[in-house]
């Protein structure tokens, strides 16, 4: 097509964090894209869910590790590489907002891979604001229970533990 047609979406994530040991565990995820018409909603819906993993499991387990001194990757199989199972993550909301491309002849936009990309932010996004109160500011991916762990401990050590806004909500979970 001579001119570009991009899809839109909003990803919103909620998480529980156990703060005695960084564990993280997505409890929401509610997702809306448009991709102008949707010729088959089943395929889509089915290809989002697929994303929305996707980017879970690289915001929060995914890593590729190599050993330091020889450049050896230690994360070469499957047993090695931390990928999200069924019972890792909750059921998926998503919807399809349809608002034709007005530069497809047929109204379409990409689809599917918006699960993907909003997921990294909307998972580390949740998980800061959940430790917000604790001081915890930023989380590096993959946010590994240990990762987070460490966060909590650092910003306790540095007394970063500060009173949330009025309005806001205490305990150590987040949406």
């Amino acid at each position: 097509m001579p001119l570009p047609s991009y899809p839109y979406g909003t990803a919103v994530c909620e998480v529980e964090v156990d703060p005695e040991t960084g564990e993280v565990a997505v409890v929401r995820y509610t997702t809306v894209d448009d991709c102008g018409r949707a010729v088959n909603p089943m395929i889509l819906h089915g290809q989002t869910h697929g994303g929305i993993a996707q980017g879970v499991g690289q915001a929060l387990w995914e890593s590729c590790a190599y050993e330091p001194a020889t450049g050896q990757l230690l994360s070469s199989t499957m047993m090695d590489y931390a990928m999200p199972r069924a019972d890792m993550l909750p059921s998926f909301t998503t919807e399809i907002s349809e608002v034709p491309s007005t530069s497809h002849p047929l109204g379409l936009r990409g689809g599917g891979e918006g699960g993907t990309t909003p997921a990294l932010g909307a998972v580390v996004n949740a998980i800061v604001d959940a430790l917000a109160e604790l001081g915890v500011e930023h989380i590096e991916m993959p946010a590994t229970a240990e990762r987070v762990w460490r966060a909590i401990h650092d910003a306790r050590s540095s007394g970063g533990i500060r009173k949330r806004r009025s309005g806001g909500r205490s305990g150590v979970r987040s949406t």
